[in-house]
Parts: structure tokens; C-alpha cells; sequence
């Protein structure tokens, strides 16, 4: 349950990086398509992040996104008996990360910038992501 809640909490910064880095590990030469499909949604929400006008990570859709997105991740690193409850544990880390990371990420801004900031942020969660979904 532990990857579950990380993974969750990874998707509450970046909703497409947790799938992404699945689909990546464990799916990459069986299904092709859907990992380059997610690493270049991934690629995208990455550089849509550093956009001055890109909406609120917590507005009622973001806050969706990141809620649907934990909760695959979160089934996908569980057992599979315990999937369910993976889901679950993936989806409340998710929207707790969201708004803990919105906090985080706008004190960041103030003290280095929207983009400088975001790279940051890119690089944890990324390396987050890749590193649970190997584990």
C-alpha cells in the first residue's frame, strides 16, 4: 500500500507522469503505442505546467484528473487482491499531494520563479514516478 500512497501523491503534482512511468516499465515493449501515447501526454502536461495562464492544479477538473489518475497508479502498484484498495489509498494521496504541492509549488514560484520552480518540481516527480514504478 505504500507505492499505492506514493504513487497517488506523485499524480496529485504531475497527473500523466505516474501513468506515464507505468506504462513505460512495465508495458513498454508490449504495448508501444500506449507508452509513447502517455510519455507524450506527459511531455505535454510538463511543458504546459510552465505556462503562466495553465489553470490551478486544485480547480474542480484538476483536482479530478489527479483523483482518476492516482487511482490507476495506485491500483497498478497494489497486489492484485488488493487492488481496490490501492485504488483508493491512490486517489485520497493524490488529492492531499494536490493541494499540498499547489502550497509548495506557489512558495516556490515566489522565491525562484515559474519555470525554475516547475523544473524542479518536473524532476521529483518524474524521478519519483520511475523509481516506484520499478520497484
Amino acid at each position: 500500500m505504500v507505492r499505492s500512497m506514493l504513487m497517488g501523491a506523485v499524480a496529485g503534482a504531475r497527473a500523466i507522469t505516474p501513468l506515464a512511468a507505468l506504462a513505460a516499465t512495465r508495458g513498454g515493449t508490449r504495448a508501444p503505442v500506449l507508452s509513447a501515447g502517455s510519455l507524450l501526454l506527459a511531455a505535454g502536461e510538463l511543458v504546459g505546467d510552465k505556462q503562466r495562464d495553465a489553470p490551478d492544479r486544485i480547480v474542480p477538473a484538476g483536482i479530478a484528473g489527479r483523483l482518476l489518475s492516482g487511482a490507476i497508479a495506485g491500483a497498478a502498484c497494489a497486489r492484485r487482491d488488493d487492488r481496490v484498495a490501492g485504488a483508493l489509498v491512490g486517489a485520497a494521496a493524490a488529492v492531499v499531494a494536490s493541494h499540498l504541492t499547489f502550497r509548495l509549488r506557489a512558495a516556490a514560484t515566489r522565491r525562484w520563479g515559474q519555470t525554475a520552480s516547475g523544473l524542479i518540481e518536473d524532476g521529483l516527480a518524474v524521478a519519483s514516478a520511475v523509481a516506484l514504478a520499478r520497484a
